[in-house]
């Protein structure tokens, strides 16, 4: 980055990453080369002489790689005057050269060791190392993040919703009151004597076979949690018909009856229902809705199992319905 002028302001001769930004012809005068921008002043000899050994700051006028409306390269310069009576400018980038590196694609084999733009890029492909490393850190612990998050409302043998975020949606809902949904509680039947006699491998087998049920009969919006061992719960959003509850409940329960299979063994379950619908109440209050569903269960299962009952807040649960068996 140097430049050698004759006494007359005749370029005799440049550095090779000069040329390489700015293409230089020998015998071309210094006023067609550089422009003085500070201090401005008129590209001459004598000036340039008078200036010797102050700080000053040129403009290329030859500058490759410009394109219309940017702004030429500024470079600092050092005027230092020769025994000839010509003058040696020595040239470097500003503090910020990331701008010019870029446009011209220097790297430091570009300049000599010596020019203090080689530590300029060495600190600069520093930063971009730690930015590169501190933004692949930030997406590993978003992700882990997201994953705890994930895994904190989600059930690990099931894949469904937990009772945690079953609370919470049902908190979400409550505080929204904009639009009727049904809550449903699912407690399987005659589980309890396939872990005892099969093992848990069977009963985990068979929940995983419950939960590819259940998550048929809902759609995006609703959601499907194992809220305890063989307990479920289904919030069906935007539903007021407790009449289409009914049949979703029955037609899960005619799917509990089919015989599961569990290494060349037969394992049979069916499931008691409670349902009730956040329309029956002038103000919805979770705990009282996932009680009335409780109630409705249980009633269910003293009336035979394999059943669902509604609950309604005004009695003590009504009369568990008999299911028809699936067609």
């Amino acid at each position: 980055m140097m430049l050698l002028l004759e006494p007359d302001g005749r370029v005799s001769h440049s550095g090779a990453t000069l040329a390489r930004i700015a293409p230089l012809r020998q015998k071309d005068r210094i006023a067609d080369v550089l422009r003085f921008v500070s201090p401005a002043f008129s590209a001459d000899m004598d000036a340039l002489r008078a200036r010797a050994g102050g700080r000053l700051k040129v403009e290329l006028l030859r500058e490759t790689q410009v394109g219309p409306g940017e702004r030429p390269t500024r470079l600092r310069c050092m005027a230092i005057p020769l025994v000839n009576g010509g003058v040696l400018l020595i040239l470097s980038f500003s503090a910020e050269p990331g701008e010019a590196l870029r446009r011209h694609r220097l790297t430091a084999q570009d300049f000599s060791e010596t020019d203090p733009t080689v530590d300029l890029l060495f600190l600069k492909e520093a930063h971009n190392v730690v930015l590169t490393e501190f933004q692949r850190l930030s997406d590993r612990l978003e992700t882990a993040r997201q994953a705890a998050e994930e895994e904190a409302v989600t059930d690990k043998l099931t894949g469904l919703s937990n009772r945690r975020a079953m609370d919470i949606h049902l908190a979400r809902l409550a505080e929204r009151q904009e639009q009727s949904f049904g809550l449903m509680h699912l407690d399987l039947d005659f589980f309890k004597s396939i872990n005892d006699t099969m093992g848990h491998a069977a009963g985990d087998h068979v929940l995983q076979h419950v939960a590819r049920i259940l998550r048929a009969q809902v759609r995006r919006d609703d959601m499907v949690a194992r809220t305890g061992g063989d307990e479920f719960m289904l919030v069906f959003a935007d539903c007021e018909e407790v009449e289409i509850m009914r049949r979703i409940a029955t037609r899960i329960i005619g799917r509990l009856e089919t015989p599961i299979d569990w290494q060349g063994h037969t394992c049979r379950i069916s499931g008691s229902i409670g349902i009730t619908m956040s329309n029956f109440y002038d103000e919805i209050e979770t705990t009282r809705l996932v009680s009335d569903a409780d109630r409705a269960l249980y009633e269910s299962k003293r009336s035979g199992r394999s059943r669902l009952s509604i609950a309604d807040p005004d009695f003590a649960g009504r009369r568990a319905s008999d299911v028809p068996p699936p067609a």
